[in-house]
């Protein structure tokens, strides 16, 4: 049986992360996706990718240039007069070329609130296996029903969880404040600000949350 890859996705928000987190992400990974104005990000930190989605209207002109020529990656470039963002497409290519890939995405949460929130939802269906945000002082995981994070090493870090589909259930040991089994409501403050005190578990029993680790490093 295939082991599952790791596939880094760096997404063209306008608040990119740091070349030092770009540079481990992607040495942590097996496959970089530049989407559209990622590639900028990418060529900031000396480095380059795998496979170039979207539809070139935020790139650079240099980076452009490098999309035209394409000598090095592969590109899917889209009509920007289409239907679907180009993080959807994105994501509809890491299924084809590497199906049950697990997502590392960066650059994605920064800039209009609307596309930060439209990212957070394209990422949460991407359910074919685990999902990751890192940013330079945070990171996320989206955790579906039946699954869990466990948070070691992080002994006085703030945590928050947020519940991003109805009727979601989740259980947390190892942190200030514990639940159970407990409700949380759809994008309600139950979770916020929390304090992990030693191994932390955290699970989902029911519905959909995002979790938020904050910290100065990012491991996966």
């Amino acid at each position: 049986m295939a082991v599952a890859c790791k596939i880094l996705v760096v997404c063209g928000s306008p608040v990119v992360a740091s070349a030092d987190l770009l540079r481990r992400l992607a040495g942590e990974c097996d496959h970089v996706v530049a989407v559209d104005r990622g590639l900028d990000a990418l060529l900031g930190a000396g480095l380059g990718c795998d496979v170039y989605v979207g539809d070139a209207d935020t790139v650079s002109d240099a980076g452009r240039a490098l999309v035209d020529a394409a000598t090095n990656f592969e590109v899917e470039r889209h009509d920007p007069y289409k239907d679907y963002t180009d993080l959807a497409l994105a994501l509809d290519s890491v299924r084809r070329r590497w199906p049950g890939a697990e997502v590392v995405a960066t650059c994605a949460t920064g800039g209009r609130p609307d596309m930060a929130l439209s990212v957070l939802g394209l990422l949460a269906g991407y359910d074919d296996a685990p999902v990751w945000i890192a940013e330079d002082k945070v990171v996320s995981r989206i955790l579906r029903a039946g699954e869990s994070w466990i948070i070691e090493g992080h002994e006085g870090s703030t945590f928050s969880i947020i519940a991003i589909a109805p009727n979601t259930e989740v259980s947390e040991h190892g942190l200030e404040w514990e639940l159970h089994h407990s409700p949380l409501g759809l994008l309600a403050d139950t979770g916020i600000s929390n304090v992990v005190r030693s191994t932390a578990t955290i699970q989902v029993h029911i519905g959909t949350a995002i979790a938020y680790l904050y910290q100065e490093t990012f491991r996966v």
